[in-house]
């Protein structure tokens, strides 16, 4: 089993890019992190290396996707509150990246996504538990009154 996730997205401007996550709170671990490619620390184990186009094309022989017209990934991240999505999702809007979908709310879901500079899309969700086991709950008594039913 892993311990680590490294997620490898392409960037135009990696210097820019930085400055984009830097501005929505995240850091560097600056022993990965030189002139070719940055090392974003999206959580203890997390994390997505920013790469010049040049130092990732040295990983792949497939072209680079260009993030703005087609769809290579989608990054789910898990927040601690609902604000905490929508304020992400607007300082991603302040440094320069757009929204790309409105806001997603299922009572015990709430989600938000964005595309940073380089169009990766970006989903920012939060998931409260304690509603999702009353929903379950509610569920599972409707479904077992239906079966006593019958």
């Amino acid at each position: 089993m892993a311990n680590k996730i490294f997620v490898n997205l392409p960037v135009q401007d990696l210097q820019k890019s930085m400055d984009f996550f830097r501005h929505l709170g995240f850091g560097f671990n600056m022993q990965f992190t030189n002139h070719a490619a940055a090392c974003l620390v999206l959580g203890d184990n997390i994390f997505a290396m920013l790469l010049t186009h040049e130092h990732f094309a040295a990983f792949t022989k497939k072209p680079i996707a260009d993030a703005r017209q087609t769809t290579e990934v989608l990054i789910a991240l898990d927040a601690e509150s609902r604000e905490a999505v929508d304020t992400m999702v607007r300082r991603a809007v302040e440094a320069g990246g757009t929204i790309y979908a409105d806001p997603q709310d299922h009572g015990w879901m709430y989600g938000h996504s964005f595309a940073d500079l380089d169009g990766h899309q970006w989903e920012i969700g939060f998931m409260d538990e304690a509603a999702l086991k009353q929903m379950m709950n509610a569920q599972g008594a409707a479904n077992a009154g239906e079966l006593a039913a019958n």
